[in-house]
This record gives structure tokens, C-alpha cells and sequence, in this order.
């Protein structure tokens, strides 16, 4: 069963990434949910309707934060303004922690608006260590990089998906938010085992866990995060929640937004799935 965690962050339970859509509902009604994501990006700014509501949410729920577009793995310079404005937000909201993604959104200054994979080599190795070092002296905490979903591969990768994570988070000293979706995505289009990739990660490093859907193509898996869980995600989250036991769980939705019930329906889902094994293995 996991093994005892190296960092102080805490446990939050099982929520939801805050979107629009539920607003009202999470602040008109008592719902079952511990905890919400923000999306960083859509808060930076100086101020308006979106921090007056951002406010609001955090007088009632912990919050984490969760960036898209940090760009981590680019070869552009790090965006100073943008780690500026980062680390405002956090000052002004406190977050039990602020996550990004271990992937590169843009080039030359010209941002994609995609989560594009890095090839696994060492030079890429050693760039995103160093880059995660300065953004975490700029914000003066550890940060969590989540694995993205991919459709491609790089010939010159020298190290599976899963050993380039578990170094960046060891050499970085940064921990992991584990997209337990994206994993499968993943193993699916290129063939790898995910359990494998679940036995590659150090347990200690595991913050937070994602869950979400996907849309069946008919070459591959697309991350589309706009479904229901399905049925290969859940029994993956069960294998991870075995392998590193109680780590903070969301349902993370970003387009068809359902009724908030359903959504708290697979919030509900993914605690009576976890909760036996966490209280057998106690």
C-alpha cells in the first residue's frame, strides 16, 4: 500500500473543477463536494466579475489552482509577466496548491491553445528540471505538473512517459498531479501497458488525481474531457487508488456540462469505489 508522503500538502477529499456553468448551483445548494480546481488563467486578471466570484467560492471551499499555460517544456524563456500574475493569484486566493502541465503550449510567442508532449530524452530532461526549479523559487512553493493525453510520439525519446515524469518530479523536487484519464488515453493510442505506468511513479510524489472522458475515434482515443468517466478510467482509478492510496480526487469536465447532480453522481462514484480499498488497506 502507498507509502508515507514526503511533503505537508493536505488531503482534501473529492471534488470538482469549477466551471461556469455551476456557479449558481454551488452556491445556492449544500452539495457534497470537499473541494473545487479553479483554472488559474481565468483569474488573472485585475479584477471584475470573475474575482468577486472567485471570492465567493472561497469564503466556502478549499481551492487549488490549475494552469494551462505555463508552457513549462518550451524553449521559449519563461513568461515572467505571466508567473507575476500566477503568483499574485495565489497570494490573493491561498491555495491548498497550484498545478500546471508537463507538456509546451507554444513557440516564439505564439500560445497554441493545446497541451503538446515533449520527446522523453535527457536534454528535455534536464530544460524542464530546470525550469520547474525557477518557477517554484518564484512562487515559493512546490508546484504539481499533470500528465497530458497524446496522439503522437518523438523517435528520439530515450525514456517511457512515465520514467520522464517520476524524474522530473525527483530531480525537480515538484510533485504529481496523475490524470488517471489521460493515462489510459495514452496507453491506448501508443500501446503501452498503463498499469506500468502506474508502477513507474513514485508513490510519494502523487497530490491529486484527475478524472474525466474521452471520445472513441476510430484510429484513437481523443481527450476530449467532455464525457462521463467510463467504465477502463474507473477500474484504472481503483488500480491507482490500491497503488498510492488516499490522494485528493476531482471529476474534471470542460465542455457538455451536464446538471451539477451528474457530476456529483461520479463524485459519489469515485468515494464508494475508494473508500473500501483505503479502509481494507488501513
Amino acid at each position: 500500500m502507498a507509502a508515507t508522503r514526503s511533503h505537508s500538502l493536505p488531503y482534501l477529499g473529492y471534488g470538482l473543477g469549477l466551471r461556469v456553468e455551476h456557479y449558481e448551483a454551488l452556491l445556492t445548494h449544500p452539495a457534497p463536494v470537499q473541494w473545487l480546481e479553479v483554472v488559474s488563467e481565468n483569474y488573472m486578471v485585475d479584477g471584475g466579475l470573475p474575482l468577486i466570484w472567485l471570492d465567493r467560492f472561497r469564503e466556502r471551499y478549499p481551492l487549488v489552482m490549475h494552469g494551462v499555460s505555463m508552457s513549462i517544456g518550451s524553449t521559449d524563456p519563461l513568461d515572467e509577466d505571466y508567473l507575476a500574475r500566477l503568483a499574485a493569484l495565489a497570494k490573493r486566493v491561498e491555495p491548498a496548491w497550484v498545478s500546471d502541465h508537463l507538456c509546451w503550449t507554444g513557440v516564439q510567442g505564439v500560445n497554441l491553445h493545446d497541451l503538446m508532449p515533449l520527446p522523453y530524452t535527457e536534454e528535455a530532461l534536464d530544460h524542464v528540471v530546470g525550469r520547474v526549479k525557477r518557477v517554484q523559487d518564484t512562487l515559493k512553493r512546490r508546484i504539481l505538473l499533470e500528465n497530458v493525453s497524446s496522439y503522437v510520439s518523438f523517435a528520439q525519446s530515450q525514456l517511457t512517459e512515465w520514467e520522464f515524469l517520476a524524474e522530473v518530479a525527483e530531480r525537480a523536487d515538484c510533485l504529481i498531479l496523475l490524470d488517471i484519464n489521460n493515462v489510459h488515453v495514452s496507453a491506448m493510442n501508443h500501446g503501452f501497458s498503463s498499469l506500468d505506468y502506474l508502477r513507474g511513479i513514485p508513490v510519494s510524489r502523487v497530490q491529486q488525481f484527475h478524472l474525466a472522458g474521452y471520445e472513441q475515434g476510430e484510429h484513437l482515443i481523443i481527450d476530449t474531457h467532455d464525457a462521463p468517466v467510463s467504465n477502463a478510467v474507473w477500474d484504472l482509478y481503483m488500480e491507482a487508488v490500491r497503488r498510492f492510496g488516499r490522494v485528493s480526487t476531482m471529476i474534471e469536465r470542460d465542455d457538455h456540462f451536464p446538471p451539477l447532480a451528474e457530476l456529483l453522481a461520479e463524485l459519489e462514484h469515485a468515494r464508494t469505489l475508494a473508500e473500501p480499498l483505503l479502509q481494507n488497506a488501513a
